[in-house]
């Protein structure tokens, strides 16, 4: 039975790392996995998810307006896929989310989700919040704040360093730009000690 699953952290976690894993694992059984990112994010390069620890795979890529279910169709028209994996999963849209949800249950395609919960300023994106609501399945990706406790939030920092409170939801970056904390680290960086 196919589900619709959410693998859920705060930056730097090995997100894109478990999603290369899985799908190797697919692949090395003969089986296909179909990998999706976002197109705005570029850091591996283009069409491209790829790992702070050095591995990547191409990936076909999607745009908020694009139509998953629609996408996901077309593609099993040329062949087989026993699995689609979603890279940086917050930047979907609530509608693209009820797409995939269609695709797990119309299609009976496996769809397994990796991204962000919360932004910088502890926020959920519009995708993770669509995914929390209608995951069948949703797994913690864990890792650590400098003091050794679960980080689950992240703070934004500008080219000089300081601490950002304020902008835009979407900023692409990664180690020079956003640093993963606990929530009491992250409200003594962002100022919030009342």
């Amino acid at each position: 039975m196919a589900k619709l699953y959410f693998h859920y952290s705060t930056m730097n976690a090995g997100k894109s790392t478990l999603l290369l894993q899985a799908a190797y694992n697919y692949r090395e059984r003969d089986m296909v996995p179909f990998l999706m990112t976002a197109a705005m994010d570029t850091r591996a390069g283009e069409a491209t998810i790829g790992s702070r620890i050095g591995i990547d795979s191409a990936a076909v890529t999607f745009l908020p307006e694009e139509d998953l279910f629609a996408k996901l169709a077309a593609r099993l028209r040329s062949g087989p896929v026993d699995c689609v994996f979603v890279d940086e999963a917050q930047f979907l849209t609530h509608e693209q989310v009820w797409q995939l949800a269609r695709a797990v249950d119309d299609l009976n395609l496996p769809v397994m989700c990796y991204g962000l919960r919360v932004d910088f300023l502890g926020q959920l994106f519009p995708g993770s919040a669509a995914l929390l609501a209608l995951a069948d399945e949703m797994r913690e990706v864990r890792t650590i704040c400098h003091c050794g406790k679960k980080a689950t939030m992240v703070i934004r920092k500008d080219d000089t360093g300081r601490v950002v409170t304020s902008g835009d939801q979407v900023q692409i970056g990664g180690n020079e730009t956003y640093v993963s904390l606990c929530r009491r680290h992250w409200r003594e960086e962002t100022g919030d000690t009342d």
